[in-house]
């Protein structure tokens, strides 16, 4: 008898102490996987990255915005590795990733998208969704109207590929791209400002004191490099490349049609709503949700937008 008690004992313990595995239906539990903060070379730069997760599972990859890193998904990496494989890198010049010097490397979103996809070859992953936030979204778009067959699904959060998306708040860039002279870029420079970051962070959010500062000084850490204010306004001026895109990246959403979860923050002036709701235009398959809250919509709705994700890729089957 003592025996068979002492075996039931060791078998409840086992189980309230053993982590989920991936494939667990337990899919709202808290993250069991530690993230991991790595470097890695990539085309021949020091590429620095955030992992988690179960290397078996399914991969989202995480591609942040301007004027931040892969910081912004700090916590979504924490809520998804359970049951997810993440990875969100750095771009050159951001974060922690080598900066290299203007004259050896042109920053373009075709060389960040080329620096990705060299990143996804080194990691050997050849299926993921993306996430696509700001910057992200025509970083991403790239690869995925080049690999179509490889990506899975989309999570498009306060990321454009339209331009019912590019309002009042693009004008003064647009400016920039019609004029390109050193007093339009100088007007530009103060969204990377102290202020201006923090400005980007509680815009349009519900409870200003919900948003975490550390989040415009961490950001701080790049920008104030030498030569990073210079590098900003080469990404703001190349941002008229993406424009000229998206014809093709709608014709690439028409065509293949990829399962497509849409979180976005409504109050946003950066990227308004009209630019989610034109997805709806070219796409079958969206699960479209609109949140109450501004461009970093993580910071405030974090919870919300983890439980989307995990009902969305879950309902389709990502594997």
């Amino acid at each position: 008898m003592n025996k068979l008690i002492t075996k039931g004992l060791v078998l409840v313990l086992a189980v309230l102490f053993a982590g989920p595995a991936y494939g667990s239906s337990n899919k709202e539990s808290s993250g069991n996987y530690p993230t991991l903060h790595k470097t890695i070379e990539v085309n021949g730069l020091k590429i620095f990255y955030r992992e988690a997760g179960p290397k078996n599972a399914p991969t989202p990859l995480l591609l942040h915005g301007y004027p931040t890193s892969s910081h912004m998904f700090r916590n979504l990496i924490e809520n998804l590795s359970h049951c997810y494989h993440l990875l969100a890198p750095d771009y050159p010049g951001y974060g922690r990733s080598e900066q290299p010097p203007m004259a050896d490397f042109a920053y373009t979103f075709d060389n960040m998208s080329k620096v990705v996809e060299g990143f996804l070859e080194a990691l050997k992953v050849k299926k993921f969704s993306i996430y696509l936030m700001d910057y992200g979204a025509p970083i991403g778009y790239r690869i995925a109207a080049k690999y179509p067959e490889r990506v899975q699904s989309l999570i498009v959060q306060n990321g454009g590929a339209y331009e019912e998306g590019l309002r009042e708040f693009w004008d003064p860039i647009k400016k920039y791209w019609n004029e390109y002279t050193i007093e339009n870029g100088k007007a530009l420079e103060g969204f990377h400002s102290p202020d201006g970051l923090k400005w980007q962070y509680t815009h349009g959010v519900q409870n200003v004191e919900k948003i975490s500062p550390d989040n415009w000084h961490v950001d701080l850490q790049h920008l104030t490099r030498p030569e990073n204010n210079a590098i900003q306004l080469a990404m703001f001026y190349d941002y008229r490349t993406n424009v000229a895109l998206y014809p093709e990246w709608q014709a690439y959403l028409r065509k293949h049609q990829p399962p497509t979860l849409i979180v976005w923050g409504k109050n946003d002036h950066i990227f308004p709503a009209d630019g989610a709701h034109a997805y709806k235009k070219n796409l079958k398959n969206i699960d479209f949700h609109l949140l109450n809250t501004g461009h970093f919509a993580l910071e405030e709705e974090g919870d919300a937008i983890t439980k989307h994700i995990l009902k969305f890729l879950e309902k389709n089957n990502i594997k």
